[in-house]
């Protein structure tokens, strides 16, 4: 299996499905970029560009047509149909109560947006240009004023503004506390100018980030509704985008719609995109019951996720008809750092060698060989195959960035080995060498087993719960869990409804669930939010990790004026987190897995960092009319 993408709130922000993560920015590299034509300086230094780029140029010219890999003559129309699992009983995206619906945050865009060929860049969206100083103090947007929310109403800069007050107000804390260490205001110049003020200290990096990719909602609507943004609600507010919302059947499905009248279809950076007419997203109780409707063509594009099927589901008469591709496609994403994540506000994972000690119970090379057909590696790293990946003993930039930490760090941190995974026989479930060391570990830490073959401690079990929402990793799951018991844990694997798992993970009412965060090919303050001592009781790490020795190399990378130096802080992290042991690493697979009926086509040059299939792929409608006059899907 993959990681499932996560269940809890979605980053507030996440605006399109294009977006790919905190807008990145800083000041070009001058002279190669004046000599291009791509920014361009005045007497005073301020500086007015179209797009941003944090450590190089920007890919993309002033007047560039379309984007390196769509088809700009795409058709349009069509639907696209996928699944998700479980339940969902709001549309809001940006509250933490109740579970949204899925794609929820299609509608809504911001001032710039990001390529799925370059890590660094945005480019003007809602914007036209953007204006800044050298010292990056505040950042000018010149808003586009043909913008339009699906309603009609004109887009300005009053509704960024206030997009950017509520998410500040209303928000999650821990993105709240961040946008308010980074911007100290925001100022209405007129209808179509809006200025970002950056707050006195702060990461100018970062804080234009936050203000290029804030996403935008319509003051208006919420002037007359009353509404709030922190509730659980079905009626939004309009966004921008190129889909909106058409209908929803609560728990069954939820339909886009393309906005025939979106604003900003002919713009170069939307050439060859949002292709379909229809976007629909099916509701299963889980991944079998998915699969047979998929079979059945009740849906149409599915990522596959579970090994077991991949290997061994794909024999249907669909496939065989030809009626569905089953493809292998190359991902250039950073992989998840996904796995067993244990919850360290327990007490009883707050001593390293029981971590340790629970992590040799893991065994990978059987679990993968035997459940998962050999078809994944071990991830290692938190930033797996990427130059931000610590590897061997650390020199250089990365062994100045820890000896600043040396008095809160292991020692051995600074001149062994980077932590790897342990290794595991593959032969049987049990690696009873590693068992041995467990119960040393275990002993070590003051836990004795009992007359009982319990582990305890002043006479209390060492008990482990391990809480999921996903029926299919339980085939997966379960030799990890016969191990612990083996070892004298009081350990069992507990499957809750979704619901029940939002509730419970976001309360933080687990002892070790599947999970593990989402990080970026170049870092910045978000870092702060997912490992740093302020998001210890954040969604984003479900984990609550903190260190002192993180924290303060977390703003090395915040403070970091090249891209040589920021990696090397992160690797630093990366290596200290490694020997910190919050997480047990698991499978990784560094591909898509898709199955689709064959009408769907795409460009043959894929970017590195997008499947796109809701972005750039289109539908071939001589084919989907064959099909569907063959029976093939619904």
């Amino acid at each position: 299996m993959q990681p499932p993408r996560p269940t809890r709130a979605a980053a507030l922000v996440q605006t399109r499905t294009r977006w790919t993560g905190w807008l990145i920015g800083a000041l070009m590299l001058a002279g190669a970029a004046l000599a291009a034509g791509q920014v361009r300086a005045d007497d005073a230094g301020i500086v007015t560009s179209y797009g941003y780029s944090k450590y190089g140029e920007l890919k993309y010219p002033a007047d560039f047509k379309h984007l390196d890999y769509v088809n700009p003559d795409a058709p349009k129309g069509g639907e696209y149909s996928t699944w998700a699992q479980g339940t969902f009983d709001s549309m809001n995206p940006y509250s933490r109560e109740g579970r949204a619906g899925a794609l929820a945050t299609i509608g809504y865009e911001s001032l710039m947006t990001g390529t799925a060929d370059e890590v660094s860049a945005t480019y003007c969206l809602i914007c036209s240009t953007i204006e800044y100083p050298a010292d990056k103090s505040w950042i000018l947007f010149h808003m586009r004023p043909e913008v339009k929310f699906s309603d009609g109403t004109p887009l300005t800069a009053n509704d960024v503004k206030f997009s950017f007050d509520i998410l500040a107000d209303q928000g999650l804390p821990s993105y709240a506390d961040i946008v308010k260490s980074l911007i100290d205001k925001v100022e209405v110049i007129d209808d179509h100018t809006v200025k970002f003020w950056v707050k006195a200290g702060a990461s100018p990096d970062d804080a234009f980030d936050v203000a290029g990719g804030t996403p935008i909602f319509e003051k208006a609507w919420f002037d007359k509704t009353g509404a709030r943004l922190d509730e659980s609600r079905f009626d939004i507010p309009p966004g921008s985008g190129p889909y909106m919302l058409d209908s929803y059947d609560v728990n069954k499905r939820i339909i886009y719609k393309r906005n025939p009248d979106y604003w900003g279809k002919d713009l170069p950076i939307n050439i060859g995109r949002d292709n379909y007419d229809t976007i629909r997203v099916e509701y299963f109780a889980d991944t079998t019951a998915a699969f047979e409707a998929f079979k059945a063509g009740e849906f149409t594009f599915r990522q596959e996720n579970s090994s077991l099927s991949w290997a061994t589901g794909y024999d249907f008469p669909a496939l065989s008809k030809g009626w569905v591709v089953k493809a292998t496609l190359p991902n250039g994403n950073l992989p998840g750092a996904y796995g067993m994540v244990f919850n360290l506000r327990e007490p009883k994972f707050q001593d390293i060698r029981v971590r340790k000690a629970l992590a040799l119970m893991y065994n990978f090379s059987w679990t993968n060989d035997t459940l998962q057909y050999g078809l994944f590696d071990q991830r290692e790293s938190f930033w797996q195959n990427s130059d931000l990946q610590a590897k061997g003993v650390p020199e250089g930039k990365e062994l100045e960035y820890l000896q600043s930490v040396k008095d809160m760090i292991d020692p051995a941190i600074l001149t062994d080995p980077v932590t790897e995974p342990h290794t595991s026989k593959a032969d049987n479930p049990l690696d009873r060498s590693n068992l041995r060391k467990a119960l040393a570990l275990m002993e070590e830490a003051g836990w004795t087993v009992n007359d009982k073959g319990v582990l305890s401690k002043d006479g209390q079990p060492f008990t482990l719960e391990f809480l999921s929402d996903n029926p299919a990793f339980q085939r997966v799951l379960t030799p990890y869990i016969d191990n612990l018991k083996k070892l004298g844990v009081d350990a069992q694997f507990t499957i809750v409804d979704p619901a029940q798992y939002t509730n419970r993970t976001r309360a933080f009412q687990y002892d070790m669930i599947y999970d593990g965060y989402s990080n970026s090919l170049e870092e910045g303050l978000g870092l702060q939010q997912r490992y740093g001592s302020q998001g210890v009781n954040d969604v984003f790490n479900p984990s609550g990790y903190s260190s002192p020795a993180v924290d303060k190399l977390i703003q090395d990378v915040v403070a970091a004026k090249s891209y040589e130096d920021m990696a090397a802080a992160v690797r630093a992290i990366d290596r200290i987190m490694r020997a910190d042991l919050f997480e047990i690493p698991a499978w990784y697979l560094a591909s898509y897995w898709v199955a689709y009926y064959d009408f769907y086509e795409h460009p043959d040059n894929l970017p590195p960092y997008s499947l796109g299939q809701m972005d750039f792929w289109w539908v071939n409608a001589d084919k989907a009319a064959s099909l569907k006059a063959e029976g093939a899907y619904k």
